[in-house]
């Protein structure tokens, strides 16, 4: 009978621990901590990373067509023909060579690849 009881005892003292610890998180949970007047948010995460460059032309700025096709995997892009209406961009790509066409507009979306 004492041994039941000792192991009642201890297994009663384990989940009042835990339950004394869940309820501290749970607590936690909705605090919200606010600096200087009213409410502030956090800065986003990429908060340190720089700006990425704008280009305020009225067409396809060659350096920008340059920069989309080495964020597409295009490996050393460079400008081949600027035209009225497009900026032909050649490189090399996983297969090997490759082309990028893009329209002579501001922000040079992709017209073929």
């Amino acid at each position: 009978m004492r041994q039941m009881l000792a192991k009642l005892g201890v297994a009663v003292a384990v989940a009042v621990t835990a339950l004394s610890g869940a309820a501290d998180f749970a607590s936690a949970q909705g605090m919200d901590i606010y600096v200087g007047p009213g409410r502030h948010r956090p800065p986003p995460p990429d908060y340190d990373r720089p700006m990425p460059p704008r280009f305020d032309r009225r067409g396809c700025d060659p350096r920008q067509a340059v920069d989309v096709a080495r964020s597409y995997g295009l490996r050393r892009a460079r400008v081949v023909d600027v035209t009225p209406r497009r900026v032909i961009v050649d490189g090399f790509g996983r297969r090997g060579p490759d082309t990028m066409m893009f329209a002579n507009v501001r922000g040079c979306p992709l017209l073929r690849r």
